[in-house]
């Protein structure tokens, strides 16, 4: 199939295998299969090339922690027992992130244990913390940075969202750069630092700003705000500084991007959409995986001419079941053709991105040995 999209051919093991590469991030559109390809590719790695490998998957949904045999995961690496690797000596594990868990860690490691806790009780932080568009994103690069800045991992496979969402990761350090840089923080930091109150801005050319972002904000909401502020000062160099370096390492040749599409419509025009941006911001794109593509045995008959022989048996009256096979061989023929047609919209838009097919399955991966399977075939 992947021949026929006229696309090179991925070299999956090659990727897999390579010391140099150090990290593998899958995106796509929602419900093309990207965590079930993460997963997989994380256990082929394991087990086929002897690698130590920890799969992150920012998704919530728990089909990463079902596949994997595992009751649950969270923001720790949880080893997958069970596996192959006595021939390779690899190791797998996975994890899930909880933002939340990963915005306290950073701040316990980089503050006092009194300042740590202030931060913890102020209302802004928990709120932010948990719900604060664009932290899950930015938490996303804190702890792929944390993960790939400890060396204990040869391979790092990162599940991201759908997408447009996965988007928003690679915008992560830019949209914090601005958020710090932005007139209404510099103007409730600059008190802050100096030791005074944020409501000490109540001067003659402050006074009026100040009275309407009361007003807007509320009061409390503005003293939370500040203390927010403050309190974080000390840690803003530090936001930007590793978030600018995880954006290098994922523009880095030790990074290599898996686009993992579904052959619809949707699903390629988001996967093109992703790597557009991709080679806009220079980032390594090893490949598209075209998950769920139909294909047919050869037989010699093409989707006319199987109807046209089903249409002769059904009239002949004794030759039902033969008719109704020939008329399965026709649908999927045509299927396939309508697939390759839709996929060869990506291919023809970034004919040098290498690909790779992988068929549809009678049913969905909900265990290892289905997700062993689904590796061989993506190889």
């Amino acid at each position: 199939m992947v021949a026929e999209l006229t696309a090179p051919r991925l070299d999956v093991d090659g990727l897999l295998a390579d010391p140099a590469i150090r990290i593998v991030v899958c995106c796509g559109a929602g419900g093309v299969g990207k965590t079930t390809t993460a997963a997989a590719l994380g256990l082929r790695a394991a087990e086929v090339h002897g690698r130590r490998t920890v799969v992150l998957t920012i998704d919530p949904a728990r089909r990463l922690a079902q596949s994997m045999g595992l009751t649950e995961l969270d923001n720790t690496p949880r080893q997958v027992k069970g596996i192959d690797v006595d021939s390779s000596g690899g190791e797998l594990y996975a994890m899930m992130l909880d933002m939340k868990r990963t915005f306290d860690e950073v701040v316990e490691q980089h503050t006092t244990p009194g300042r740590a806790a202030e931060i913890f009780g102020n209302p802004f932080y928990q709120a932010m913390s948990s719900t604060f568009a664009g932290t899950q994103e930015y938490m996303a690069m804190e702890k792929l940075g944390q993960l790939r800045a400890g060396d204990q991992w040869d391979l790092i496979v990162v599940d991201t969202p759908p997408s447009r969402s996965a988007l928003d990761f690679l915008d992560a350090p830019a949209r914090l750069s601005r958020f710090l840089d932005g007139r209404m923080l510099r103007l409730l930091l600059a008190p802050a630092r100096g030791g005074r109150s944020v409501f000490s801005l109540v001067t003659a050319s402050f006074g009026l700003f100040s009275k309407a972002v009361q007003k807007i904000l509320g009061a409390q909401l503005l003293t939370d705000l500040s203390g927010f502020v403050a309190a974080l000062d000390s840690m803003f160099g530090g936001f930007r500084q590793r978030a600018d370096q995880t954006y290098r390492i994922l523009q880095d040749p030790q990074t290599a991007f898996l686009l993992v599409a579904a052959p619809e419509r949707d699903a390629i025009r988001e996967a093109a959409y992703f790597a557009e941006r991709l080679v806009e911001e220079r980032m390594p794109l090893a490949g598209l995986v075209l998950n769920r593509m139909h294909q047919t045995e050869p037989a010699g008959l093409d989707a006319a001419e199987s109807e046209a022989a089903a249409d002769r048996l059904t009239a002949d009256g004794d030759q039902q079941i033969t008719a109704d096979v020939l008329r399965i061989h026709a649908g999927l023929l045509r299927q396939s053709e309508r697939e390759t047609t839709v996929a060869a919209e990506f291919t023809r838009a970034f004919p040098s991105v290498p690909a790779t097919a992988i068929a549809a399955q009678p049913a969905d991966v909900h265990d290892v040995d289905g997700l062993r399977t689904i590796g061989t075939l993506i190889a």
